[in-house]
């Protein structure tokens, strides 16, 4: 679902819902019981982005170790759902998928999807959608008697009612992945204090599943790749449209390429890519070179990616959902950030470095604003050249391997 979409619904609908449904729930309250002191059943809000819920892995692991697998269960939109068919965390029936091609299927497939996990008894429900009217109102609608998620407080931002029973701020000072982490730890605790969560997350408690791919999984992603003796280095030159600020321009994936070949004569390139920048991909391949490079963009599933991640030698990638998907492997990532930071969303990975031109307007897009910046020039892409990004890829190619 596009930014633009996402706000105007939150305008529009969530918002007056979350004031309807605030009043409601002030009266229904009065007669409740209050929900078990420590979770049984726990559903995660993660309805958009395969890149953030790599971030959320911690949070997800946590949970498992409160109340079990089979106790935890998580709404996503329907295309958003692959990444975690990778993850330990769900059993595949306990993933429950909305469709959102229209409103129409969008209303029946939600309807759906709560009435399934009204019938669960779920009592825990954790929002990680940041600050979204709509993300609040379908937590409450979930039915649980413990709502975790994000809240204003004094501050400005998207208005969500009161619809949470545990509150916490959105610290702009932390990591995504730790605020996530912060979300659950709320959920254990007895929601005394405002802003939750008083407490400090070392960092140590940040931690990935490793991928680990078939022996036939190895083969058939390699026969795609074909021969290559030396280095195969993977490029993903375009991020999803969703976001076209975050955009590195494309020329310089291509020089960066050549450049690339130049150095290091026994290798290969691989260009990757969602199935609608299929074309533009074998572009970039073909002017980079048309016997050393090719392109796999739309050729491959998401696990089938992360194979190829596991056997390669580093990716190039404009901040996207591959470098959160990367961290899952050994693979070392250069990954390019100007509209959002890599202090909030950085890959999870030791192998990684993050490259920002660090302007003064950046970021410009957060959960604030619906990810919707004013910038029709970005700079903050644009002055990240192509001999900074050679020499962070150079650096990792040189580097023992983890």
């Amino acid at each position: 679902m596009r930014p633009d979409a996402i706000a105007r619904a939150d305008r529009w609908l969530a918002k007056p819902l979350c004031a309807v449904l605030s009043g409601f729930d002030r009266l229904r309250r009065l007669g409740q019981r209050p929900a078990p002191r420590q979770p049984r059943r726990i559903v995660f809000v993660k309805l958009i982005e395969m890149g953030s819920t790599v971030l959320a892995c911690p949070a997800f692991a946590e949970a498992e170790k409160l109340v079990g697998r089979d106790n935890l269960f998580i709404l996503v939109f329907a295309p958003n759902r692959a990444i975690l068919d990778v993850l330990p965390y769900f059993r595949p029936e306990n993933v429950i998928a909305v469709e959102e091609r229209n409103l129409a299927v969008f209303a029946v497939s939600l309807l759906r999807a709560l009435l399934r996990l009204w019938r669960e008894g779920v009592d825990t429900a954790i929002d990680m959608e940041g600050l979204t009217s709509a993300s609040a109102v379908v937590t409450y609608l979930t039915g649980a008697r413990r709502r975790v998620g994000f809240y204003n407080f004094t501050s400005q931002g998207p208005y969500r009612g009161r619809l949470f029973t545990n509150e916490l701020n959105y610290g702009f000072s932390h990591h995504v992945s730790k605020q996530f982490l912060a979300l659950v730890h709320s959920a254990a605790s007895d929601g005394d204090g405002a802003p939750l969560l008083k407490e400090r997350i070392p960092d140590e408690r940040i931690e990935l599943p490793r991928f680990v791919p078939t022996e036939a999984e190895s083969a058939a992603v390699a026969a795609l790749v074909g021969s290559c003796d030396g280095p195969l280095v993977l490029l993903n030159p375009n991020c999803s449209d969703l976001l076209p600020l975050r955009r590195w321009p494309t020329q310089r994936f291509v020089e960066l390429g050549r450049r690339l070949l130049d150095e290091q004569p026994d290798a290969r390139i691989v260009v990757t890519g969602a199935p609608n920048e299929e074309e533009e991909a074998e572009a970039v391949a073909r002017r980079i070179d048309p016997e050393r490079a090719r392109s796999l963009a739309g050729r491959t599933t998401l696990r089938q990616l992360l194979v190829l991640y596991d056997m390669a030698d580093v990716l190039v990638s404009n901040d996207s959902g591959p470098v959160h998907f990367a961290a899952l492997t050994a693979i070392p990532v250069v990954a390019l950030y100007g509209p959002e930071t890599p202090h909030l969303y950085g890959p999870l990975s030791t192998r990684a470095k993050a490259l920002s031109a660090g302007l003064m307007c950046s970021p410009c897009v957060n959960i604030l604003n619906h990810r919707m910046s004013p910038c029709r020039d970005n700079q903050c892409m644009q002055q990240l050249s192509v001999d900074q990004v050679l020499s962070a890829t150079r650096e990792l190619l040189a580097a023992p391997p983890a």
